[in-house]
């Protein structure tokens, strides 16, 4: 099996000796060069083909965005994983290379009491996602995907799928979405479709840390008809308001009586992330029970299918991402593979499902926006 090709782009020579280390501990990845700015790694990337660029944020002369930009324009299926500061700056600039065509990020390390924490920092973040950005590919120009199908499908788009069986097709009054790398677009597309009357809530996890839930609820809240805000514990659960799970803190719901409400808790990781996916599913599978569409967008590995089948159980819906659409296959391939999803749909199909599930709510959007259940 052939190593993934990786060049490493920073201005500092000890973030590159670091990052750099951390990969080679990895017998699968090999940093074929460093480059020092960005206009060097652009030379580079034609010289070397790497399979994955790994790109400073701030650097002198070219910055990481205006690289990010001319390495889209002239490599666009080239996977880039941003390194970002742990900064209201770093996250506003990371959300923008995201905007920009970045496949993912990883944070420098921040408050480390040693190198040795410092790589394992590194290590622990960037080389999960370099392999799911990159296995089962041959090099940038293998990373292009099938064309996403015209129409939606009922599961089986590249591997086989165990059906699901009938789909509900009650009225819904709430829906949770779960995603990872590449949720960001995802979760944006999907948002900037909802109609302002939008009738049922929606609840989201994105894996992001700390300051990246604010600046990336209040970029959402700008571009969408809904409203939608980082979540705060204790907020009502309303029709037309889109909350995003806060970076470090779990997101679940609980119902009291007629209402349901935000609950917001540090309690440890799960699947080795905060906030986590599982969590917000399984308080929609106890609060809502069958009147809950769950959707799994692109992501990295497995977390949202123990809540999933805590929401089927219920006789929730299910919808997830297909592989075609996804940045990585994970977190819904998981799902779709284990039998449990309804429906796959390519990225477009999803924003319409979703409204159409909602629109067979709209005579009980009352009894919805109060949170009633089943």
């Amino acid at each position: 099996m052939s190593t993934i090709k990786v060049l490493v782009v920073d201005d500092s020579v000890v973030v590159r000796r670091l990052v750099t280390t951390a990969l080679c501990s990895d017998p699968g990845i090999e940093v074929v060069g460093t480059a020092s700015s960005g206009r060097l790694a652009l030379d580079k990337i034609s010289q070397l083909n790497p399979d994955l660029v790994t790109l400073d944020i701030e650097m002198p002369d070219m910055d990481g965005l205006e690289t990010l930009k001319e390495l889209r324009r002239r490599h666009p299926k080239l996977p880039v994983v941003m390194f970002s500061s742990l900064t209201e700056r770093g996250a506003a600039i990371t959300l923008d290379a995201l905007t920009f065509g970045a496949n993912d990020y990883v944070c420098k390390p921040a408050k480390v009491s040693s190198p040795d924490e410092a790589m394992a920092s590194v290590r622990d973040q960037l080389i999960p996602k370099i392999k799911a950005l990159t296995i089962g590919r041959s090099g940038p120009a293998a990373v292009s995907r099938p064309a996403a199908p015209s129409v939606p499908m009922l599961v089986r788009p590249r591997v086989a799928i165990p059906s699901r069986g009938a789909e509900p097709g009650g009225p819904v009054d709430v829906i949770a979405i779960g995603a990872s790398t590449g949720g960001p677009d995802a979760l944006a597309s999907i948002l900037a479709k909802l109609p302002a009357d939008f009738p049922v809530p929606v609840v989201i996890v994105q894996h992001m840390p700390p300051l990246f839930t604010r600046l990336f609820a209040q970029r959402l809240n700008a571009a969408s008809q809904v409203t939608v805000r980082e979540a705060r514990d204790g907020d009502l659960v309303e029709a037309g308001t889109v909350l995003i799970a806060p970076g470090d803190f779990h997101l679940s719901v609980k119902r009291d009586g007629l209402t349901v409400r935000a609950v917001t808790h540090q309690e440890g990781p799960e699947n080795w992330v905060r906030p986590a996916v599982d969590v917000l599913f399984r308080s929609v599978a106890e609060a809502y029970g069958e009147r809950a569409l769950g959707v799994v967008l692109t992501g990295m590995g497995q977390d949202g299918i123990r809540g999933v089948e805590k929401m089927v159980e219920a006789g929730a819906q299910i919808v997830v991402q297909d592989e075609a659409t996804s940045v990585v296959w994970g977190m819904p391939g998981v799902v779709a593979a284990a039998g449990l999803a309804h429906r796959i749909l390519p990225m477009a199909d999803v924003a319409p499902h979703v409204i159409g599930v909602a629109n067979r709510t709209r005579p009980f959007a009352a009894r919805a926006a109060a949170g009633v259940g089943r």
